[in-house]
């Protein structure tokens, strides 16, 4: 399963301890074969820096060992943490309509992306500069996996900030001698085009008595799949297609004349006449995703005492998405309302729509128009084309450090730089200034001397007839947008290790150390788009920088031969915001032989991210329902009204903090059967949350508590003059459930060998501000279960593993009553793998082989913009793939 001694022992001791690994027995019955005396080494392992040689089961650790990740199927990282019962209501993932559309989130426990924290080798994964407030999983380059460490438990005491709902722990390749070329292909089977996949990969790796090197290249690519390549989507049905309304408004109506055109739909709503657009006949829905990664590692042994180390990788995603042409109003923009006399204003008696020189004219009728009068439109410029988005992705990592002993003392130390940038192209967009000034000023071809020659005089854009427009002036109301974003960190750290004193148990283990971290971000948008001039996007910029200050310390305490007691804690000192304490306490306990118990408890934090600290004020006219002030402004106190609002940085937010305990068991019987049970209850206070201008003007009404740095600000005579809205810290998220595991292996000696290993993730409660249990809303399953089964035959293996996805209820109603029903997700993944003579492996199999659609939801919460949630499940269908192995 590995390719030397000192992993296979971690595995083994994990295995032995309680921290799950996904082909177990495997490792158990090899570790039977060897000789018992031989030496174990210490191992660290996730959720401590103090390396042991038996007290894993203190900790919920699952193992994903490299075997597992092959038996899988996936060909990214994204996707084989993605698919876990730890993401308990799934994640982020590429998609078509996002400006994060390449990145991969994990989401455990369902408290958020930036909730969980992602290592490799223990150090933590930059954040995306996409999102800059979680990482992207799409960086870490698969084949460098050695093994993925999954810490279901909070872990701030060790690693600081965002590590409550639980740490993923890539550890990558270290022993590794000879080559390994692999290259795989996939085809999916319900798109009638796009999404098929490729991968591959070169590793190589080469040791002597004092060095060690490992290097390597991988990639994986899936091809975009657009809407209307699925079966079940129907037209898409938008009110930006050909529509306008008065200034006074009286309802949407279509432009006369002007619903001809493909993908413009002529419909009828409250008995008026529209023209919506059918946004998926062009729509991409999985974006292409591409990665590329470049990686190397080395250890030098210098002497007996000292090494040296250095990591080093380059990792490049790239993706494309597109979106149907840009759909916009006027009504956006302060002087854009289409003016009484222009001759695209369906109220004018003189309009073009109604001009006899039209051959697409039509009756000018008085009374379906209305009063003479400015007019705003809600149109889709189709014939300016599609949106197409470009995101390139490039992580530069590298690392330096060395290990050694002086006396009794273990030190590690070292620093590491990371640069991570974004790079995304819009093409297609809308200038907006241009192209609505382009509609109000349109002159059909009327001439100065009142002749008409559209030769000569034409001029701006026909809303009525769009594909008619000249080319000059579909392209002068386009626009490419740009938005450029970096998060860099520079990162400096030590530790030491040491034995303190003898107890009961045996010698008592420390470990402290100190971090400092500096990390700069930036997201810059073309001012343009800065500015809302361009139809169809917004962005706001942001930028800034920060220092982080840490020291820890960690104790284990082996109080009796049979309990065993660890300590940690860290602070955290943000150059931004403030500090941060976060202790934790953990026990073990041999019950009896083959049993064990384990408890902990702990505080944690969530430091608030660049993102939200540094973004630029933005203003935003906001609709709000006041009643001094829209009485004051529109003379009805029961009119919503438009106020000036802010978006602030706000200079007053603070950290999010974490109280959690969990407590669970493990029993081992002999070589064949381990069971593991874990709970955990995790509360949240003073989360971050964004405020908007409503929910202020509502607080101050009813006297409740608005964030310090928000506020509502009215004149003498209570008029709202200004609203400084964003993020603030208020209210509790609580939730508590419990994993399950169960392994089973059967030696059947020339028969072959079965290996069995169930995960079941369980969630109890999930409460919002002391609110109703929300377990079951759309999107979050109270269940996810894995059983994944192996059996090794002679040359062959053949894994067969089920995924699932509990039921949910479709949708919520008042009052919170939970109503509908989404049925549970039941997919088999299979897979056969012969172990040729030539050291090679040749895969085939099939991911979902009974291609299980996607469930569909019937309201908006469970269907969202997809028909299904997009996080939780896919709409690949049937995965058949290859993938050959070829070692040297």
């Amino acid at each position: 399963m590995y390719t030397n001694n000192k992993l296979n022992k971690a595995v083994r001791l994990a295995i032995a301890f309680g921290a799950a690994s996904a082909t177990a027995f495997t490792a158990s019955v090899t570790a039977a074969e060897e000789d018992e005396s031989a030496k174990v080494e210490r191992i660290e392992v996730t959720g401590s820096r103090i390396k042991r040689t038996d007290l894993e089961g203190a900790l919920p650790v699952t193992v994903i060992d490299r075997e597992a990740i092959e038996l899988s199927g996936e060909i990214s990282v994204a996707d084989l943490i993605r698919n876990t019962t730890f993401n308990s209501a799934g994640s982020f993932r590429p998609q078509s309509g996002s400006s994060a559309q390449g990145v991969s989130q994990v989401n455990m426990r369902g408290l958020g992306a930036s909730r969980t924290l992602v290592l490799v080798d223990g150090r933590r994964l930059t954040m995306s500069p996409s999102t800059g407030s979680s990482q992207d999983l799409n960086s870490i380059p698969m084949a460098a996996v050695e093994r993925i460490e999954i810490l279901s438990d909070g872990a701030s005491a060790v690693y600081g900030s965002d590590a409550i709902g639980g740490v993923i722990n890539v550890i990558t390749r270290k022993d590794f001698s000879g080559v390994e070329l692999s290259v795989g292909a996939g085809e999916v089977s319900v798109p009638s085009e796009g999404g098929d996949r490729e991968n591959g990969s070169v590793v190589f790796g080469s040791a002597n008595d004092t060095t060690q090197v490992i290097g390597g290249v991988s990639w994986n690519k899936r091809a975009i799949i657009f809407e209307n390549a699925f079966p079940w989507v129907q037209p898409g049905s938008s009110i930006y297609g050909n529509n306008w309304r008065g200034a006074a408004f009286d309802g949407f109506r279509t432009v006369p004349g002007g619903c001809n055109e493909e993908n413009f739909i002529p419909t009828v709503i409250a008995d008026l006449d529209r023209c919506q657009f059918n946004f998926n006949a062009t729509n991409a829905n999985e974006a292409s995703t591409g990665n590329e990664s470049l990686f190397v590692k080395l250890n030098h042994q210098i002497n007996d005492d000292w090494s040296v180390y250095a990591n080093a990788s380059v990792a490049k995603t790239t993706s494309f998405g597109r979106y149907a042409p840009a759909p916009d109003s006027n009504i956006f923009y302060d002087g854009l309302a289409t003016p009484v006399d222009s001759y695209n204003n369906p109220t004018n008696p003189d309009a073009w729509m109604y001009d006899a020189n039209n051959p697409n004219a039509v009756a000018y009728d008085a009374a379906e128009v209305g009063a003479n009068q400015e007019v705003f439109f809600y149109h889709r410029f189709a014939a300016m084309g599609n949106r197409d988005n470009t995101i390139d992705n490039e992580n530069v990592d590298f690392l330096i450090g060395s290990m050694g002993r002086v006396g009794e003392f273990d030190l590690d130390f070292g620093a590491r730089r990371v640069r991570n940038q974004t790079v995304g192209l819009g093409d297609g967009y809308l200038a907006a200034s241009t192209a609505w000034g382009n509609v109000n000023n349109f002159n059909p071809g009327y001439c100065a001397d009142g002749s008409f020659d559209p030769a000569a005089c034409r001029f701006g854009y026909d809303i009525q007839n769009p594909g008619s427009n000249p080319s000059n002036v579909l392209q002068a109301g386009v626009v490419t947008t740009a938005r450029k974003s970096q998060f860099d960190i520079n990162e400096y750290y030590a530790s030491v290790a040491f034995d303190m004193f003898e107890m009961a148990g045996g010698i008592s283990q420390g470990s402290v150390g100190v971090e400092r971290r500096e990390e700069v971000y930036s997201d810059k948008y073309d001012s343009q788009s800065a500015a809302g001039l361009v139809g169809g996007s917004s962005g706001s910029s942001a930028g800034g920088d920060r220092s982080v200050n840490a020291a820890y310390f960690e104790a284990l305490l082996p109080a009796t031969d049979d309990l065993e007691v660890s300590l940690a804690g860290r602070f955290d000192n943000y150059s931004d915001y403030g500090s941060d304490f976060s202790p934790k306490v953990g026990l073990r306990y041999e019950a009896a032989e083959g049993l064990l118990l384990r408890a902990s408890y702990g505080l944690g934090f969530r430091a608030p991210s660049l993102d939200i600290l540094t973004q630029a004020t933005s203003f935003s006219a906001d609709s709000v329902a006041d009643a001094v002030t829209c009485e004051a402004l529109t003379g009805d106190p029961e009119e919503p009204c438009q106020i000036n609002a802010y978006y602030i940085a706000n200079p007053d937010l603070a950290s999010e903090s974490s109280t959690q305990y969990a407590f669970g068991a493990a029993y081992q019987y002999e070589d064949w059967l381990f069971v593991k049970a874990d709970y955990y209850n995790i509360e949240i206070e003073d989360r971050i949350r964004q405020f908007d201008s409503q929910t202020l003007i509502n607080r101050e009404a009813s006297g409740d508590p608005i964030p310090a740095g928000l506020g509502v600000t009215r004149d003498a005579t209570g008029l709202i003059t200004r609203i400084d809205a964003g993020y603030g810290n208020e209210g509790t998220l609580e939730t508590s459930g419990i994993d399950f595991n169960i392994r089973t292996n059967f030696d059947f000696g020339n028969a072959g060998r079965l290996i069995n290993n169930l995960y079941v993730s369980h969630i109890l409660d999930y409460s919002v501000d002391g609110g109703r249990n929300n377990v079951e809303d759309p999107g979050l399953p109270q269940q996810r279960i894995n059983l994944n089964n192996q059996y090794v035959f002679g040359d062959f293996d053949f894994a067969w593993n089920i995924n699932m996805i509990g039921s949910q209820y479709n949708d919520v109603l008042a009052g919170g009553v939970q109503d509908g029903h989404i049925a549970t997700w039941t997919t088999h993944d299979l897979q056969v793998t012969y172990n040729a003579p030539w050291n090679a492996r040749i895969s085939v199999g099939a991911q979902n082989a009974f291609e299980k659609l996607p469930q569909f939801g019937t309201s908006a919460a469970a269907r969202g913009s997809r028909d299904y949630n997009f996080n939780l499940y896919n709409a690949f269908g049937r995965v058949t793939y290859i993938r050959y192995t070829q070692s040297f």
